[in-house]
């Protein structure tokens, strides 16, 4: 007979494993992973998974980066109908309804089998649950997750003759000060950078819902890109470069974009506070870190990472798994991923760590994000969402390139969308 390790034991008394599950062989499980921002955050996560495996000896874990969110997606899903499937995954919180179309994934209610489960599974900031929860069911688990913020550069606003302790608060205020900032450079510094590659969507959801427009229905079965008040977002958007010469003409890369506001090529940039502790560490100018600005009212999208554990794997695995995602999101880990990344802390309790309270009342753009929460919105998600997402950047892109009036992009592609979500009406 196997004997006990010390992590089964705590396991056992924990009710995280079975007394079955404790005297069989360790568990291997694969877990694929993104990375879509600056830093080492490879060398982040192979040092938790190394962590683990010292506290949980009976637990193996190999964590593959992937790519950016979509190969992630992509590998997955070839390594499932290749008969390999992965037990677990961080991938897009969007992706949630592709996921459960396939019976890819299970919902975490039917795993947990205490008290102590459910609290956990309570634990986390409900705006950041809305990607991951379908039907009163809950499928994905917030790991990496974001809002969209604004960086600015402090010492850039000081040149212009602007306070540089004060970013601006609505999309006037905004347009203004980038294109004082582009003025007094002389043409040298771009006043504003929003991405557009990577995930332009994302960036247009934002600018919609600050004109108080949600994009899509909460069933994932419609989307309304063409509402007058998301027009009138694109043509805000667009108007940066053709009416107040604030920002670049054509499309700006979400990949060299913080390379950009780094070495001072634009003074203000949308980002995700993913990239937050790269910036910190490698900026050599004083900057500052804001909710985005307004039009009728604040928001931000949410975005980012969530765990999803498969469905085509046997239950000590997928009990494994659970016990890996609930201890990588554990307050104490929540909060040091956070300040490690400028990801967001999941859950209240990560905030309520002294380590987070630490970092926050020494670096106080580290609670941007979490303080725009208030004002979020569930991130673009719907039925075949990488097609309906497609179709949106496409618009933006052509938008912002001038190959199509911001009514025109969004018409034909509310067109493509409908198409494609015709048959999930209900």
């Amino acid at each position: 007979m196997r004997l006990r390790t010390p992590f089964a034991m705590t396991a056992l008394a924990a009710g995280l494993l079975s007394a079955a599950q404790v005297n069989a062989d360790s568990v291997d499980l694969t877990m694929y992973y993104p990375v879509a921002v600056g830093g080492a955050l490879t060398d982040v996560v192979d040092n938790l998974v190394e962590e683990f495996e010292s506290e949980y000896p009976d637990i193996n874990v190999e964590a593959i980066y992937a790519g950016n969110y979509d190969d992630t997606r992509v590998r997955a899903m070839s390594a499932m109908e290749a008969g390999d499937t992965p037990q677990l995954s961080v991938m897009f919180s969007i992706d949630l309804y592709e996921l459960i179309e396939q019976n890819a994934i299970v919902a975490f209610d039917d795993l947990i089998e205490t008290d102590e489960e459910r609290d956990w599974l309570d634990s986390f900031y409900p705006g950041l649950m809305e990607n991951g929860q379908l039907d009163g069911k809950t499928y994905g688990i917030p790991f990496q997750r974001s809002t969209i913020v604004l960086f600015w550069n402090k010492d850039a606003f000081e040149a212009a003759g602007l306070d540089p302790e004060t970013p601006p608060e609505n999309w006037e205020q905004m347009a203004e000060m980038a294109a004082t900032v582009r003025e007094a450079s002389g043409g040298d510094q771009w006043g504003v950078m929003v991405p557009s590659t990577g995930y332009p969507y994302w960036m247009f959801q934002a600018f919609a819902f600050q004109n108080g427009h949600r994009l899509m229905s909460e069933d994932g079965t419609e989307v309304y890109f063409d509402d007058p008040a998301a027009v009138e977002a694109l043509e805000y958007w667009v108007s940066l470069t053709t009416e107040h010469n604030a920002m670049p003409d054509g499309t700006i890369e979400w990949g060299t974009l913080r390379q950009n506001f780094l070495e001072e090529s634009t003074a203000m940039m949308w980002h995700t506070t993913g990239n937050l502790t790269a910036v910190r560490s490698e900026a050599d100018f004083d900057f500052g870190v804001a909710m985005l600005p307004m039009k009728t009212q604040r928001g931000s999208p949410t975005g980012g990472g969530n765990f999803y554990i498969f469905e085509d794997t046997t239950q000590e695995e997928q009990r494994a798994a659970m016990t890996f995602i609930r201890w990588m999101t554990a307050p104490e880990r929540a909060a040091a991923w956070s300040i490690e990344t400028g990801y967001m802390g999941v859950s209240p309790a990560a905030y309520e760590t002294d380590a987070l309270q630490s970092y926050v009342e020494e670096f106080a753009p580290a609670a941007v994000a979490r303080d725009q929460l208030e004002h979020g919105t569930a991130e673009l998600s719907t039925y075949q969402g990488g097609r309906i997402r497609r179709a949106l950047d496409n618009a933006v892109q052509a938008a912002l390139t001038g190959q199509m009036t911001p009514q025109e992009a969004l018409s034909q592609a509310q067109q493509e969308a409908d198409s494609v979500l015709r048959r999930y009406a209900r």
